[in-house]
């Protein structure tokens, strides 16, 4: 019998592994041979693995499509391997180093005109994936955000629906996230990476800075609409499943989520956790947002009240809330109904394409 916590993650998270692109058998077929928590890593890895092997002989076969269509599993694998996962850190970094480097065989086989960006930021470095729309001269442009533990290397599907639509996407590693979580820790004021990463791109004639939104998911949907707060050059914002008080929900949340929070932001006690957490607070910056905001939420989201977004919604001068009553976490259960919704409206938002 699985120990609490593979128990958990099995019963919560199969509509995030399948909505961002690992196989509902994969799924079935890696957890139900892991008993403990400290064996997930290592079966994920098994199974990501596998993906590799098969990107390789496809690849060796002159498949490209194949070879990076299995690399894209290959990472999501490595990636949820070491997802709120912390038993063994070395083990975590390699994981992320092979989530990362799946995605660029990816890039390399699916998408040539993908760019790895690296941002200096105050002594380090953030890093994230420029990805633009074939055909499309001067694109817009959709920062994509991630929450805890989340990454740029899980964003190749949904980045794929903004593609569709004309838009380039850029999916940062900012503070305390994925590769840049190495080297920098959670940050209240998230504005500081947008703003360098805006400054980064500044200059590039392939795609249009003077159209940028930023789409941000779970604990990105509380950095998205805190960035555009005080950052004018992002003209429209979408948070999807994001919280008003981040620290309002710690007594609630599952122990592998205030774990992972706990590391990402530096903590040395769950106390400080805690006290960072509720640093993460949109009380008295929503009326500095003047830009429209979509807020998307699900009401049988597990891990953030439904309340919060109808706060944000409030709160905020310019937004509009779609609640879905269906919706789970990021409202993972139903991404063929927010996904559409949020790319078409950051579409019409950003303007015509070209």
């Amino acid at each position: 019998m699985a120990d609490e916590r593979v128990a958990a993650a099995v019963a919560n998270w199969a509509p995030r592994f399948v909505a961002q692109g690992v196989d509902y058998n994969d799924f079935l077929r890696t957890t139900s041979r892991i008993e403990r928590w400290e064996e997930w890593l290592d079966a994920w890895w098994a199974t990501g693995d596998l993906h590799t092997g098969l990107a390789r002989e496809a690849e060796a076969r002159g498949r490209r499509q194949s070879a990076g269509e299995a690399y894209v599993r290959a990472a999501l694998c490595y990636h949820f391997a070491k997802f709120v996962w912390l038993v063994d850190l070395e083990k975590h970094r390699a994981a992320t180093d092979k989530a990362a480097a799946s995605i660029y065989a990816v890039h390399r086989l699916l998408d040539p005109g993908a760019e790895r960006v690296e941002i200096p930021f105050e002594g380090a470095a953030l890093v994230g994936n420029l990805r633009r729309p074939p055909g499309v001269p001067r694109p817009p442009l959709v920062l994509l955000i991630p929450g805890l533990d989340s990454t740029k290397e899980e964003f190749f599907n949904w980045e794929a629906v903004f593609l569709a639509r004309g838009m380039a996407t850029f999916s940062l590693d900012g503070p305390g996230q994925g590769e840049s979580g190495f080297t920098t820790h959670i940050r209240h004021d998230y504005e500081v990476a947008v703003k360098a990463a805006l400054d980064t791109l500044a200059g590039r004639d392939d795609i249009d800075l003077s159209r940028v939104g930023a789409a941000g998911v779970s604990l990105g949907g509380y950095y998205a609409p805190r960035a555009a707060a005080f950052e004018p050059r992002l003209k429209a914002v979408a948070a999807i499943a994001g919280p008003y008080n981040f620290g309002e929900t710690w007594p609630d949340l599952p122990a592998l989520t205030r774990e992972a929070f706990s590391h990402h932001s530096g903590s040395q006690t769950e106390e400080a956790a805690r006290a960072n957490a509720l640093r993460l607070d949109l009380s008295g910056v929503l009326s500095r947002l003047s830009q429209p905001l979509l807020v998307v939420f699900g009401k049988l989201d597990r891990l953030i009240p439904w309340q919060h977004a109808e706060r944000v919604a409030a709160e905020a001068p310019n937004a509009e809330l779609a609640m879905y009553p269906e919706g789970n976490h990021v409202c993972n259960n139903i991404p063929y109904k927010y996904r559409p919704l949020v790319a078409d409206w950051m579409k019409e938002r950003l303007g015509d394409v070209g």
